[in-house]
């Protein structure tokens, strides 16, 4: 699986939220390149589980929706007669 890539804006996004969170509900400063290295460790162990179970999400939805349209193809059978 190819290495998630985020855009840097968001990454920097993630990474302040991130050294927010740790600071409000632990009382431990994390900040700058420790944040955005603990950032990066939760996406390559952690999101490939996220972006799996997506997939997964993603693959039910198409997966209905080939079988709603199978059954609308096959209610438009006409019978046939020999």
């Amino acid at each position: 699986m190819p290495t998630i890539e985020l855009p840097k804006p968001i990454r920097e996004a993630l990474a302040e939220a991130l050294s927010r969170h740790l600071k409000d509900e632990f009382d431990l400063e994390v900040k700058g390149f420790d944040t955005v290295f603990l950032l990066d460790w939760i996406a390559e162990h952690v999101g490939p589980h996220f972006y799996n179970q997506g997939l997964a999400d993603a693959q039910a939805v198409v997966r209905k929706r080939a079988d709603d349209i199978a059954e609308a193809v096959s209610h438009l059978e006409k019978p046939a007669r020999f």
